[in-house]
């Protein structure tokens, strides 16, 4: 599945792909900000000064050591974490000036409580919330109302708050696409399905049907040749047999296929098998139903006419896909048709303007336009691709041999 990332896509790959350098990245920034916040003054008579205080030098190594610790934080975000805390209280009871060793640890909370279970989380949060605003409160230089004290508190709790946002969205988000996926796997499993139990169903009505009338022909056909210069009567009787079974074979034949029908179908066409030859009648039905068609058919004089499965499988291709122009691609579309003899074979294409494949998109329960079209050409050992135009609007293209 692809996701759109935005403009920094490239950006958030890399971040993505190379984990323990974006950290690095990361602690290097935390570590230059806390240097640069150790020498501001929040006491200020006319409130935060800087330049006005400088860190010491244990407080520079704290920093140093928080940071490079949050290289690790998500290999080892617990341990990273006890760290961190430990850094800060050392910080927060060795008196003035202090310095802002605690961003280690809302960071490595953060990261904490994005990677692991809400319980979890919530414990974790709650006992460094408490423990590192109770001992700068008791034990820190400044006074317990202090609002240094109170920015522990909030920053900590915030961080703990933030990390569970981001792993719920997560996890949400990773539900959403294995749904997805179990819907997409289950949706083809389903089509399949009941393609196979179709094909089973209607092979074993037509084993049936016709086995039996069949052999039951070959058997009289066989005494008829054997019998029909020697004796014509029983020769005449065999035939009168064989009319007999292949009636009733047809009469049956007719009975299965009428039972596969769904009702309210029309009555079976007595025609012969449509085929190209008709494709302009096809086309001026669905140019009389509001669809603009282009057609361009090009089979080359003087050769060979198409077999006639190909002649009807391309036919019925043709058919399927502006049946589903003009079900699914919206108002205002309109299709192409091209017919190509090239070489050894015919190229089949439609195209179309819309929003929806020529295919048609199938539904949860459906899609056997499309399976239809492709186990057509595949039958005679061609292709089919049905599936969206660069710039809009959707292509079905059939290869059928011609010979």
């Amino acid at each position: 599945m692809t996701t759109h990332l935005g403009p920094f896509a490239r950006t958030r790959e890399w971040m993505r792909d190379h984990p323990l350098a974006t950290d690095a990245v990361l602690a290097l920034g935390a570590l230059v900000a806390m240097v640069v916040g150790s020498f501001a003054d929040p006491h200020g008579a006319h409130g935060p000064t800087f330049g006005t205080r400088t860190p010491e030098p244990f407080s520079l190594v704290l920093m140093v050591i928080g940071a490079a610790a949050l290289v690790l934080r998500r290999r080892r975000p617990r341990v990273v974490l006890a760290v961190t805390i430990g850094l800060s209280l050392l910080e927060l009871t060795t008196g003035e000036p202090r310095a802002p060793v605690a961003m280690c640890t809302v960071i490595a909370l953060y990261t904490l409580a994005s990677r692991t279970d809400r319980p979890t989380t919530w414990r974790v949060g709650l006992l460094t919330m408490a423990g590192l605003t109770g001992v700068a409160m008791l034990a820190g230089p400044l006074p317990w109302y202090a609002q240094e004290n109170i920015g522990i508190f909030a920053w900590t709790g915030m961080a703990a708050a933030a990390g569970d946002a981001v792993r719920s969205r997560r996890a949400f988000i990773d539900a959403i696409q294995e749904r997805a996926e179990r819907a997409e796997r289950t949706r083809e499993e389903e089509a399949r399905r009941r393609v196979a139990e179709e094909r089973l169903r209607i092979a074993r009505d037509l084993h049936d049907v016709v086995a039996h009338h069949i052999a039951l022909v070959n058997v009289q056909a066989g005494v008829a040749a054997h019998v029909m210069d020697k004796r014509p009567d029983q020769a005449k009787e065999a035939l009168a047999h064989v009319r007999d079974a292949s009636r009733s074979a047809l009469n049956e034949l007719r009975a299965t296929v009428g039972l596969l029908r769904q009702s309210g179908d029309p009555e079976a066409p007595t025609e012969p098998a449509p085929g190209l030859a008709v494709l302009d009648d096809l086309v001026g039905t669905f140019r009389n139903a509001g669809l603009p068609v282009k057609v361009m058919l090009e089979l080359g004089q003087g050769r060979d006419p198409l077999p006639a499965a190909v002649d009807l499988a391309a036919y019925r291709v043709i058919q399927e896909a502006l049946t589903n122009v003009r079900k699914h691609a919206g108002a205002g579309a309109n299709a192409e048709v091209s017919v190509v003899r090239v070489g050894g074979s015919v190229e089949v294409t439609v195209l179309d303007h819309g929003g929806v494949p020529a295919g048609g998109t199938p539904d949860p329960g459906g899609g056997h336009g499309l399976l239809g079209m492709r186990e057509r050409a595949v039958a005679l050992n061609g292709s089919c691709f049905a599936g969206p135009r660069f710039g809009g609007g959707y292509r079905v293209h059939a290869i059928l041999p011609a010979g």
